[in-house]
């Protein structure tokens, strides 16, 4: 009740509705799926290609903070919490099982930690050509650099350079590409 109590009915009602829009990505084949997602206020560009991509935190904005480029790939088991934004420009792949964070929320408006960690937004973003790994986690406000990796497993918390890459928990850099 409490939860219910702290969203209001509006955003309630969202929550079911695209939880049923959700059901309907899951079942969809690719092509389907990139159409049902424009359909729902997604900008997706051409020839661009997602698996079976969980999306969370719909019911805040829709698909609205959702921008994916040409060619992009996004893998089976990618996480994408769209709450506070996400832009894949062109030519980023992200492999499996993926986590996107674009926000945190320890709990309630009453929880002990909100006033040392309040609810924040931030955007992620991914510059052309970037690649992240098989698990990697990509907490909010971060953004890849352009033929940046990041490598499988990997947490990155804060922003990787242009053609770098990094891997660790937390991600650290690696090496430089030419």
């Amino acid at each position: 009740m409490k939860a219910f109590q702290s969203i209001g009915l509006m955003k309630a009602v969202r929550f079911v509705l695209f939880g049923v829009y959700a059901w309907f990505l899951h079942i969809a084949l690719p092509p389907v799926r990139v159409w049902l997602l424009r359909l729902a206020g997604a900008s997706i560009g051409r020839d661009s290609v997602l698996f079976d991509v969980q999306f969370v935190n719909v019911y805040h904005y829709g698909f609205s903070r959702l921008s994916i480029g040409n060619r992009c790939f996004l893998g089976d088991g990618v996480m994408v919490d769209v709450r506070g934004g996400v832009t894949l420009e062109d030519d980023v792949t992200i492999s499996n099982r993926t986590n996107i964070v674009s926000h945190i929320n320890v709990g309630f408006a009453d929880h002990p930690l909100q006033e040392v960690y309040p609810t924040r937004e931030s955007p992620v973003l991914f510059k052309r050509g970037a690649y992240v790994g098989t698990g990697a986690i990509i907490l909010p406000g971060v953004t890849v650099g352009e033929r940046s990796i990041v490598g499988a497993g990997a947490v990155v918390t804060r922003d990787v350079a242009k053609g770098t890459v990094v891997v660790g928990v937390p991600a650290k850099i690696l090496k430089k590409l030419r």
